[in-house]
């Protein structure tokens, strides 16, 4: 029996989601791990004491590195599969952060740093699309608030990890092991994914129904064959999405920058649009650098700065799970649209209290900064990283995705690589740029975006097949899923919803 065989049904899928949540995990732990070391003495002491330009660089060129991943992932994840590209993905930043461990000259730090994120680009681009191309469409957006959490959950680990290693100082140690220990996440990544299915899209898409077909009856558990109406009824479904893809013509490389068909330049437009409003609502202004923001904001020491930085992520991860209760009923644009909302309000609070910087509004400071995190979490963060891999058709999901994830981080490196000067030199109004940035998001999103919940992924080809690029009438969530009901059927229930003007 080849490896993992013996995993079918809830366990096969439990399995998946574990490891899709890992990656998550450590991309998480990356977001927070670099603020909660940079201002270590030991560090600045390793380092030369470098300035607001060089602590920039530092934590940015890893998004640069990012970029140059997700890049990556567009020219070879169709070669080497969705799980292939995973296995790459995190062998590059095994080798990226054993480099970032003993550096000892700014620039190992800052080649290490570009390695370790060339490693995770690879990995965000393909570990939403290995997760999507697994589970129905009814579970997707769930499973992705899940995966959503567990990012929120990396910030304060890596947060308290240098708390603890701080109390190591003078010595190195209190900087190297919070770097070092995101060998612990990606070494388990290594270890599950040879006993993992490939996505079973991805197999149809090369040519490998059988393969596909037993992996279907796999997830689909309680003791399905490949002769079972469910699993037979979902890979025809796949091979005619995939047919009729390639009836349209064959992929090139220029295809995602076209039209087509396929509504292809459309898709990365959109599909790329929530992974930059992540970036530009200003999350990661704070994420980066929370400690230095509550030392040079407000004047609290950096203990106490560590301190409530722990305490503000393990909040964030918290209440990050709330979507899981109402995102695929709410749907993707009315929580991106109120949470766009919400953040903007949050960072017009936190300018005012900035600017008036009395004791008593520094603390409502630190109040607002927690209730942005809450409101973030509850949609701008599981939209962006669910939204692209559910608009893209299957033939240039992996390209679509990947511009995407590559415009995720090159906007998070231009944030982050100026916020440590402009936290210096711009203080309260640097949070205004930011309100207003999130008030942009909410008509961007009302007018142009369609609805994706409770849609399959064939679904929502028939929704771009029929719109025209430009504002959308898909408003609403898809019909309940019902077991009774095939993919035809429900398409039909969808058309005689899109006229609806609900968000």
């Amino acid at each position: 029996m080849a490896k993992g065989q013996h995993l079918t049904g809830s366990a096969l899928r439990g399995c998946i989601i574990s490891v899709c949540g890992t990656a998550f995990l450590l991309f998480g732990y990356d977001q927070g791990v670099f603020g909660a070391v940079n201002s270590s003495p030991a560090f600045k002491n390793e380092f030369n004491q470098p300035n607001d330009d060089l602590q920039g660089i530092f934590a940015a060129i890893y998004d640069i590195g990012c970029f140059l991943g997700a890049l990556l992932a567009f020219a070879t994840a169709e070669r080497f599969g969705r799980k292939g590209s995973i296995m790459w993905g995190s062998v590059i930043m095994l080798i990226g952060t054993v480099l970032q461990t003993t550096a000892m000259e700014k620039v190992q730090m800052i080649l290490s740093r570009i390695i370790t994120g060339i490693g995770n680009g690879v990995n965000t681009c393909a570990v939403p699309m290995w997760q999507a191309e697994s589970f129905r469409s009814q579970n997707r957006g769930a499973l992705l608030v899940i995966q959503s959490a567990l990012i929120a959950f990396g910030h304060p680990l890596s947060t308290f990890l240098g708390l603890a290693s701080s109390q190591t100082e003078p010595s190195s140690f209190s900087w190297r092991f919070p770097i070092a220990f995101q060998g612990f996440f990606i070494i388990i990544i290594l270890i599950s994914l040879p006993f993992l299915p490939e996505s079973p899209r991805w197999l149809v898409a090369h040519g490998r129904i059988e393969e596909a077909t037993n992996i279907f009856a796999r997830l689909e558990g309680h003791g399905a064959t490949i002769t079972d109406t469910k699993v037979i009824e979902e890979r025809d479904r796949v091979i005619a999405s995939v047919e009729k893809e390639r009836e349209i013509g064959e992929a090139s490389w220029g295809e995602v920058f076209t039209e087509g068909g396929n509504r292809n330049i459309s898709r990365v437009l959109l599909g790329a649009g929530p992974y930059m409003f992540n970036q530009w609502s200003g999350i990661n202004c704070l994420a980066y650098f929370l400690p230095i923001t509550f030392e040079k904001n407000i004047g609290f020491s950096r203990q106490l700065s560590l301190i409530l930085a722990g305490v503000l992520g393990i909040q964030y991860f918290a209440v990050s799970w709330l979507p899981y209760f109402f995102i695929e009923r709410a749907g993707r644009r009315k929580v991106l649209i109120l949470s766009s909302a919400a953040c903007s309000f949050c960072m017009i609070m936190i300018s005012v209290m900035l600017k008036v910087n009395t004791k008593a509004t520094q603390w409502v400071f630190v109040a607002f900064t927690f209730i942005f995190f809450d409101v973030f979490s509850w949609g701008i963060l599981p939209v962006s990283w669910m939204y692209a891999s559910e608009i893209m058709p299957l033939r240039t999901r992996n390209k679509g995705v990947a511009l995407g994830v590559a415009s995720h981080w090159l906007s998070n490196f231009v944030v982050v690589l100026v916020t440590p000067r402009a936290i210096t030199n711009l203080s309260y109004r640097l949070y205004i740029i930011w309100a207003v940035l999130n008030a942009s998001f909410v008509p961007i999103t009302y007018f142009f975006y369609p609805e994706t919940a409770r849609r399959s992924l064939e679904e929502v080809d028939e929704i771009f097949m029929r719109e025209k690029f430009g504002v959308t009438h898909t408003r609403k969530p898809g019909p309940k899923f019902r077991p009774d009901h095939d993919s035809e059927d429900l398409a039909k229930q969808d058309l005689t919803e899109k006229e609806d003007g609900s968000m």
